[in-house]
């Protein structure tokens, strides 16, 4: 499978609960933080869930 990484571009802050999870699921804490996930679609759903959130790059 393909492996993408995610970057946390915009704040948590003054978000609903259910989204400030699943970027900490993602693996993602601070701004700028990055990680790095194989694709499949429980994944593709959580960063659909926050994509206004972050940036998203194939590898």
């Amino acid at each position: 499978m393909a492996q993408i990484q995610i970057k946390l571009v915009k704040s948590v802050i003054d978000r609903p609960e259910r989204q400030k999870r699943t970027v900490k699921a993602l693996g993602l804490g601070k701004m700028g933080s990055t990680s790095e996930k194989e694709l499949n679609p429980q994944i593709a759903g959580m960063v659909a869930a926050v994509q206004h959130l972050v940036e998203v790059t194939e590898l």
